[in-house]
């Protein structure tokens, strides 16, 4: 495994510390705009998100939650009904301003995704009918995304946050990208956190601790990184900089990821250059139907 490799991916607890089992923030080496927060909840435990100065979204992964959340003064509570698993469709999720504290209880895995910022927006709970879902490529390349933290769908201060499954055998986040120089118009710079999970495609009669996808990234002008690696449920990737994907649904298993982004750019724009070599991969989706397994879950309202 190379030393970039080592830097800036991750296997499921690697990253466990306060009650967490994973925790990306400015504290991690070389990171400063995201973070991520995973955790399994059991019923009867809570977890804090107690500092302000940061805005977050709440994701259920699998499960409902209760939140208890606190800005000014006032305190609001919020329950998500969430889903049986990230491959069951959209779950209902909530932004929380730079400004608030929150509680969360319930049962089941979350995620939180962060950025460090002073700005305050408004928190907001996204239901599930409201998120845009976006049935992307087409072909071999087809991959459902959830957009619910988008900014054509959220009004963040930093955050950009969508999720994305991927269908046995299928490839995403591909033509392999970047998102690492300000040009404007054309490219912004957004440091960017996958999130992985996995889990047999229907009929396959796999195990769980069996699924698994692959996924890469390798070094731009920006900056050296070299991620070549299979993937399971719980492990995190950083992308700094430099091009990243394929994320690759093996067969018979179901590929689901998790993006944070965040940048130093003045817009929140997600504007991303293809890498030459491979740009020309999307003209050949004209005529290619999408794949007949999409959409996953039965709300398909929002689908674009």
């Amino acid at each position: 495994m190379s030393t970039t490799n080592q830097r800036w991916f991750h296997r499921r607890g690697a990253l466990t510390h306060d009650g967490w089992e994973s925790i990306v923030d400015e504290q991690t080496p070389g990171w400063e705009h995201t973070g991520i927060r995973v955790a399994e909840i059991t019923s009867g435990d809570s977890l804090y998100l107690s500092d302000r100065g940061v805005e977050r979204i709440v994701i259920p992964l699998a499960g409902s939650f209760d939140i208890v959340h606190t800005a000014a003064g006032s305190t609001t509570s919020t329950h998500l009904v969430g889903r049986a698993s990230v491959f069951e469709g959209p779950t209902d999720v909530l932004y929380l301003s730079a400004d608030s504290t929150a509680q969360l209880t319930g049962e089941g895995r979350v995620a939180v995704a962060t950025s460090p910022t002073t700005v305050v927006r408004p928190s907001r709970h996204i239901t599930a009918a409201e998120t845009p879902v976006e049935l992307r490529g087409a072909g071999a390349s087809s991959r459902q995304v959830h957009n619910f933290g988008t900014p054509q769908a959220l009004d963040a201060a930093r955050l950009i946050v969508c999720e994305v499954i991927t269908p046995a055998e299928n490839w995403s986040s591909y033509p392999p990208h970047k998102h690492d120089e300000h040009v404007p118009g054309r490219e912004s710079r957004l440091e960017e956190i996958y999130y992985f999970e996995a889990a047999p495609a229907a009929g396959s009669g796999a195990t769980q601790t069996a699924a698994f996808g692959m996924f890469s990234a390798y070094s731009s002008p920006a900056g050296e990184i070299d991620i070549n690696a299979m993937v399971r449920s719980g492990d995190i990737a950083l992308v700094p900089y430099g091009y990243h994907g394929p994320a690759v649904a093996a067969p018979g298993y179901d590929l689901y990821y998790l993006n944070v982004m965040a940048g130093p750019d003045p817009e929140r724009e997600w504007l991303i250059s293809d890498d030459p070599a491979h740009a020309w991969v999307r003209d050949t989706w004209r005529g290619q139907q999408v794949d007949v397994r999409l959409p996953f879950g039965d709300d398909t309202e929002g689908r674009q």
